[in-house]
């Protein structure tokens, strides 16, 4: 009988919250190991903007952790020299209601600790000069947002993780997962630690545990474009009105509930299907846009086009929808809880999950792993 390999900490997933745990672990001393079941990462983890977007986590500690995450992504990407661009964002406002909520943020901005300022119609012009000006009242400027590519970053860290020790097993599905043992592709592989960061797989391993844990699904819709322009470049990640409705960080600003039920008014159809509007452009300079957001256990292999269309027509308020065309669409689907912004539970003695980040993985990853690996006593045991 062949004796089971033997680690200190083995990581269920090589998704962007697998790959954040390992990095975090490269300096600790220990032998480490990420199974993956596909030949590729191929979940939520590549099927997104690539934004890390601290702007968009409210005050407090999620702020922090998306900060201290940004901290290590920089140096994660640095040492990897994998394609990043500190691009920030531009939050756009064509209306004088999300004027009024982006200015009364603004102005709260340094007693929560967010850098950022307002911007006028000339400035966005000077910081992104494809965006729409006709009727553009003003835009908030936050310089600490990052843009990667997912499917470069994804597929590409596990080499640079390799150089530094961590053993990498794809095309190996685990199956069973118990305190010190797994079952990977069929053969017993024993660990100390185990992490399990399986994304939205609710049903493969500790199936009771999800069931009760309150966690759901998202489903979302995207799209890349490319410009019919030459040297079109946003020069920043982009939003407008309908985001401002979408992350946590402007709950605060009392002016927030007026502008909510003009939108329910003015754009019942993308109320529906949790639309907002984000931009992202990558180093072949095609950009990313999206995205929906449809809730639920059940989720269904179909692109909706009704979804696509209002995606490009209020992406047309801002941008000129003329010069692009789509050139690849694709859905992707994400663990969310209703209440709480992630999980982090022992499931069983010495093995822990780590999910439910929602749409912010790429944002959150680095620091909710540093932060899950320090629940778990592993950097701080060793």
């Amino acid at each position: 009988m062949t004796t089971p390999t033997k680690y200190d900490v083995a990581i269920v997933g090589a998704g962007i919250l697998g790959l954040a745990t390992a990095y975090n672990l490269t300096q600790s001393g220990l032998r480490v190991a990420v199974f993956e079941r596909g030949e590729i990462a191929t979940g939520a983890s590549v099927r997104n903007f690539g934004m890390v977007w601290p702007i968009g986590q409210p005050a407090g500690e999620m702020r922090q952790i998306a900060l201290r995450s940004r901290q290590i992504w920089l140096e994660a990407l640095e040492a990897s020299k994998i394609w990043h661009r500190q691009s920030g964002s531009l939050h756009l406002a064509y209306a004088h209601d999300e004027l009024g909520v982006l200015q009364q943020f603004i102005d709260q901005a340094p007693e929560w600790g967010y850098e950022c300022e307002a911007y006028s119609p000339e400035q966005v012009a000077r910081k992104s000069p494809f965006v729409k000006q006709e009727g553009l009242m003003g835009a908030m400027w936050s310089p600490s947002e990052l843009c990667v590519f997912p499917r470069q970053v994804v597929w590409e860290f596990p080499a640079y993780l390799s150089s530094q020790g961590v053993e990498f097993h794809f095309a190996s599905a685990v199956t069973h997962v118990e305190t010190g043992r797994i079952v990977a592709a069929g053969r017993d592989v024993l660990a100390e630690k185990i992490l399990v960061c399986s994304g939205d797989d609710f049903e493969t391993l500790f199936p009771h545990h999800f069931a009760t844990s309150g966690l759901t699904r998202s489903k979302l819709q995207m799209m890349r474009a490319r410009a019919r322009t030459p040297n079109f470049e946003l020069g920043t990640h982009l939003c407008a009105g309908l985001t401002l409705g979408h992350y946590a960080n402007f709950r605060t600003c009392s002016k927030l509930e007026t502008l909510l039920q003009r939108f329910k008014t003015d754009y019942p159809e993308h109320e529906k299907w949790g639309i907002h509007l984000l931009v992202s452009q990558h180093e072949d300079g095609l950009l990313t846009i999206g995205d929906s957001h449809e809730y639920g256990l059940a989720v269904t292999p179909y692109m909706q086009t009704e979804i696509d269309r209002l995606i490009w027509e209020y992406l047309d308020s801002f941008l000129p929808t003329d010069q692009l065309e789509i050139v690849e669409r694709w859905y992707g689907v994400y663990a969310k809880h209703p209440t709480k912004n992630y999980l982090i539970d022992e499931v069983a003695r010495d093995v822990h999950v780590i999910t439910g980040v929602g749409g912010a993985g790429m944002t959150l990853s680095f620091g909710i792993t540093e932060k899950a690996l320090r629940e778990a006593g592993i950097l701080d045991g060793y």
